[in-house]
């Protein structure tokens, strides 16, 4: 999976070719220029050797030549770094964009699975941290291959036997920084699952903090994080642990390669086959050669990471999304109100079963109430209806049309839907009412307002419909927020209506102004009601009654109670004392 992972994180990367071309013969130019410098340092330390031995004139045109050469040396490392920079963050940001897009089309089984803080790192910690391994990484790849390669043909040109040399023992760095690598790989993968985690329960925690209090879970709360905290402090030594031992190791042996080349090179000097100045440039290129052994293996650990958190992106990348629609998939246009369900199976989970042979016939402009116990399946139904799963076996149509057979945009957009939970975005009070309907104008959001009686809050806050609300409503109320949600609905009037407890935050009073409300907006609409409060679905015109995901009940509040059946016993039960 790892290499797999490393395959298409490349492919990213390759989509850049030029930038990488132009990167890889700037770093060319570069390590030309730097292994020249040693040459001309060296002829210069053969100029000035000896008490009142210096060539003034032999110094000033290699003084010149090095000048230059620093010029050609600097130049190049910025703009190949530059190349290169470009296209490491085209390639992440290709990836976020990729990333993100698979996250909107994935499933919501995929979604209710996983815990919102572990999506999140995903997306974020763990793409940033491949952007900051790739940027070092491949900086230091492109550099030190060619410089090894360089430094190898420049010392044979000067003394094959001390190139040997050179070239025998360096090596031992690399075995010894793979062996490490080889290790650390698991630690950094590890070590990105806690942290995931650790990012799951902070998100789970600052957004439950008003339950966190009411139950005095403070100590508790801190008890759990410092666990977590603790387990990615653990792994996290580790993996820093075992990673940082790639330095010391390498630079022992480079140290050992450095003095065999000294002790050769003076013997050579002391029987006169090599001078001071080509044993100083031999030392330099010494240094140079095992230098990029130094930086490759001490840049495996930011690899190694990145290439851990590039398996989580890539795990991500690589579920199986949201099928797509039919080549010949209908555009569901003007739907007439009716929907058939017939003898539709589901369940979340294959040895779980939990709607079976659920079949149910709606009306144009019928409002059908679903009430049943919880985890009956009244909301897996709606599910079912709004395509956010589809059904293991049966059908379900709309207008006469298979929803399988039609885009899910427009099975959506049939439906108009207020939820118990409440939903907002940051930005202004207007933005979040016209969510549904963009292109609405400033008189039409205040129709819709006012229809959901929330005009006059609205107004009453700093900036009117201008006010900018945060994500979770700020200090807004759970009632003022829900209405907000109605009116979003309202703005748009689709001819079909789901209110799943759409007034379960808002006061008596406002609630019955609501009702009404709802009543002339329904008016020729159909409508599914999912209610626990039975007392709020008994005008409905035909009431579903669900059991263990299946219909067992239906008909009108007075015929249910006449059968003094589940219904009337639910009915009642909200009533007694």
């Amino acid at each position: 999976m790892a290499d797999n992972s490393l395959k298409q994180l490349l492919k990213y990367l390759f989509a850049y070719k030029a930038q990488l071309l132009a990167a890889l013969v700037l770093a060319v130019v570069n390590v030309a220029a730097t292994l020249y410098a040693p040459i001309i340092t060296g002829d210069a330390v053969d100029l000035i050797v000896g008490k009142g031995n210096v060539d003034f004139e032999g110094l000033k045109p290699l003084l010149s030549a090095f000048a230059v050469t620093i010029a050609v040396a600097c130049l190049s490392q910025y703009f190949m770094n530059l190349c290169l920079n470009k296209a490491t963050y085209f390639a992440v940001r290709d990836l976020r964009n990729d990333a993100f897009d698979k996250f909107s089309r994935l499933p919501l089984k995929y979604i209710d699975s996983n815990p919102k803080g572990e999506i999140i790192s995903r997306l974020i910690s763990d793409i940033e941290q491949i952007s900051d391994g790739l940027i070092l990484g491949f900086a230091q790849l492109f550099t030190g291959v060619i410089t090894i390669i360089g430094t190898f043909f420049f010392m044979l040109s000067i003394n094959v036997r001390i190139a040997l040399v050179v070239v025998v023992l360096t090596p031992l760095s690399l075995f010894a920084a793979r062996f490490i690598a080889k290790n650390t790989f698991n630690f950094f993968k590890e070590q990105t699952t806690v942290r995931g985690e650790l990012t799951s329960f902070v998100e789970e925690t600052t957004g439950n903090q008003k339950t966190l209090k009411a139950f005095s879970h403070e100590a508790r709360s801190q008890e759990d994080f410092e666990k977590l905290n603790q387990q990615f402090k653990s792994v996290s030594v580790r993996a820093i642990f075992f990673s940082s031992l790639t330095n010391p190791t390498t630079r022992f042996i480079n140290g050992l390669v450095y003095a065999a080349v000294g002790i050769i090179g003076a013997f050579s000097i002391i029987s006169g086959s090599f001078s001071v100045g080509a044993l100083s440039c031999f030392l330099t290129y010494a240094n140079q050669y095992t230098k990029p052994f130094n930086e490759i293996s001490s840049v495996v650990t930011e690899l190694q990471g990145a290439f851990a958190c590039a398996k989580r992106v890539m795990e991500l990348i690589n579920e199986p999304q949201e099928a797509e629609d039919k080549a010949n998939a209908v555009v569901l246009e003007n739907p007439d109100g009716t929907m058939k369900a017939e003898s539709v199976y589901f369940s979340y989970r294959e040895d779980v079963p939990l709607i079976e042979s659920f079949n149910l016939d709606v009306k144009t402009g019928q409002r059908i109430a679903i009430v049943g116990p919880t985890g009956c399946g009244k909301t897996t139904f709606i599910n079912l209806l709004m395509r956010f799963y589809d059904v293991d076996g049966g059908s379900i149509t709309l207008s006469g049309v298979n929803i399988k057979d039609c885009t899910r945009d427009s099975v959506r957009a049939a439906y108009g839907m207020v939820l118990q939970d409440t939903w907002l975005m940051q930005g202004t009070v207007r933005e979040n009412i016209s969510y549904s309907k963009p292109d609405a104008d400033i008189s039409e959001v205040e129709a819709a307002a006012k229809a959901a009686h929330c005009d006059g809050f609205i107004r009453r806050l700093e900036n009117g419909y201008d006010t900018v609300i945060s994500s979770d409503g700020g200090t807004l109320s759970a009632g003022q927020k829900q209405l907000l949600c109605i009116a979003r609905v309202m703005l748009s009037l689709p001819q079909m209506l789901i209110l799943d407890e759409a007034t379960s935050s808002i006061d008596t009073r406002t609630e019955i102004l609501v009702q009404q409300t709802f009543a002339e907006m329904m008016e020729g609409r159909t409508s599914f009601i999912i209610a626990h409060r039975l007392s709020t679905v008994r005008n409905a015109d035909c009431i579903i009654v669900m059991d263990a995901g299946h219909i067992i009940e239906q008909g009108t509040h007075e015929q249910l109670m006449s059968k003094n059946g589940f219904y009337a016993k639910l009915y009642n039960s909200q009533f007694e004392s």
